[in-house]
């Protein structure tokens, strides 16, 4: 399956672009997705273990499915006051 992975901030400055677009097996993971997106963009590898994953608005662990319709969203902790 085709999923485009949206990027934020550090993530979207690393790789230069506002989204990357994967191909994954169907019925792919998590963990494969941020396997792919580092194979896609290594410079990322020295975030890989602090970045965060959301599917569909909501954080998701490396274990959750996914499905070529979701909305996949990649991005660094974040803290706000």
């Amino acid at each position: 399956m085709r999923l485009s992975v949206l990027l934020f901030a550090a993530a979207r400055e690393i790789a230069g672009a506002e989204s990357i677009e994967l191909e994954l097996p169907e019925s792919a993971t998590i963990s494969q997705a941020r396997g792919a997106l580092l194979g896609s963009v290594p410079a990322l590898a020295t975030r890989s273990g602090t970045l965060l994953w959301a599917v569909n608005n909501e954080y998701a662990s490396g274990d959750r499915v996914l499905n070529s319709s979701d909305v996949v969203a990649c991005f660094p902790p974040v803290s706000g006051g």
